[in-house]
């Protein structure tokens, strides 16, 4: 059940840049039909914008493709190739917020396009306001968590292997985690 929209409260409202230093953005797939697989996204950048109502206000968000690290750098080969992200010809993925609704004090609902090798779909991130603080170098940050799940089948990512005892190799669902920490922007020309 969606509650009512707050008031923005006025130390939120602006611009925050989200630090790839202190951000991760990742996704789960499962393995071999037995585990699961993470990968993380090292190469991205974004802001959030916080209006004085929640339609004021937006995400976008550009993460480098050729930035997927699993710890294994065969596997990472295979996941940048045409069977996967295909780079080569999609080197970005992209999402861009469309409407954000509320459904708790601190809690939303993030829908948005998530454009993937040539293939946009929308989706929705839950996501949750972990609350905002100055930092040791004077700045103000705000900590957000959000997380969803997807088809990969949906964006063209159709490639798998059957295993001999039955099965496939790679589960066709991901799901996306979202730890971030963006930084207030101080001023209009630091845009």
């Amino acid at each position: 059940m969606t509650t009512a929209t707050k008031t923005i409260a006025p130390e939120l409202v602006g611009t925050w840049d989200i630090d790839p230093n202190h951000t991760t953005v990742e996704a789960v797939a499962r393995y071999a039909m037995l585990t699961s697989v993470r990968g993380r996204f090292t190469g991205f950048n974004g802001a959030i914008t916080v209006g004085e109502s929640l339609e004021d206000s937006r995400v976008e968000v550009e993460i480098d493709a050729s930035s997927i690290d699993t710890r294994n750098e065969t596997r990472d080969g295979h996941l940048k190739s045409e069977d996967f992200l295909h780079v080569e010809q999609h080197p970005t993925i992209t999402f861009r917020s469309t409407h954000i609704e509320q459904i708790g004090d601190r809690d939303y609902k993030v829908w948005g396009d998530l454009s993937m090798r040539g293939v946009t779909r929308e989706v929705a991130l839950d996501m949750s306001f972990e609350g905002i603080g100055p930092d040791p170098w004077g700045n103000t940050r705000a900590g957000v968590v959000a997380t969803t799940r997807i088809n990969r089948r949906d964006w063209g990512v159709n490639w798998n292997a059957m295993l001999e005892a039955g099965g496939v190799l790679v589960g066709d669902e991901l799901k996306i985690e979202l730890n971030v920490s963006a930084i207030k922007r101080k001023n209009a020309l630091e845009a």
